[in-house]
């Protein structure tokens, strides 16, 4: 009798003070974490980048890419690295301005739902089933368009991820 009343106080107490956003209900959910440590991990790459991208906007972007790959001693007449120098080459101030402010928005919108999920809250879970899924579309047809592995592995796993937090919500949908 007093392990049944324990635990009716338990579930008493859960129902009448939830904590706020939703944070009691994914106590135990570890794929939260895991899809928020993901976020988070490319939120502060894409920072990285975006600053970076700050610094070469004074500098010669096919100069500095062909001294690297000298340090790196690679061939820069192979075709995939002459097909890289080409499309680095035709990269101006204007044109970089506009993918580090690209870059600033991801990394934005990747910290936040990072961030939100860590918290467990549950607007995190929408924004990034809302994110996340608005670029699936994008992403099929680019494989379609050119197949690579590396393009497969990122759509199965934002599929993965959109299917598990539709999962969550649905799941936690009364708490």
């Amino acid at each position: 009798m007093a392990a049944k009343s324990r635990s009716a106080g338990k579930s008493q107490g859960t129902k009448h003070s939830p904590k706020p956003g939703g944070a009691e209900r994914h106590a135990h959910s570890r794929g939260l974490l895991v899809i928020a440590a993901f976020k988070l991990l490319k939120g502060v790459f894409l920072l990285a980048v975006a600053f970076g991208a700050r610094h070469l906007l004074s500098q010669d972007l096919a100069g500095d890419a062909e001294h690297l790959l000298d340090l790196l001693r690679i061939d820069p007449h192979n075709h995939y690295i002459h097909l890289l120098l080409e499309k680095i080459a035709k990269i101006d101030a204007h044109k970089l301005r506009e993918l580090r402010a690209g870059t600033f928005f991801y990394a934005a919108l990747f910290l936040i739902e990072g961030t939100g999920l860590a918290l467990r809250q549950r607007w995190a879970e929408y924004v990034t089933i809302i994110s996340t899924s608005s670029l699936i579309p994008i992403e099929v047809y680019e494989t379609l368009k050119q197949y690579t592995p590396a393009k497969i592995a990122f759509l199965f796993i934002n599929v993965v991820v959109v299917v598990y937090l539709i999962f969550e919500l649905r799941r936690n949908r009364g708490a």
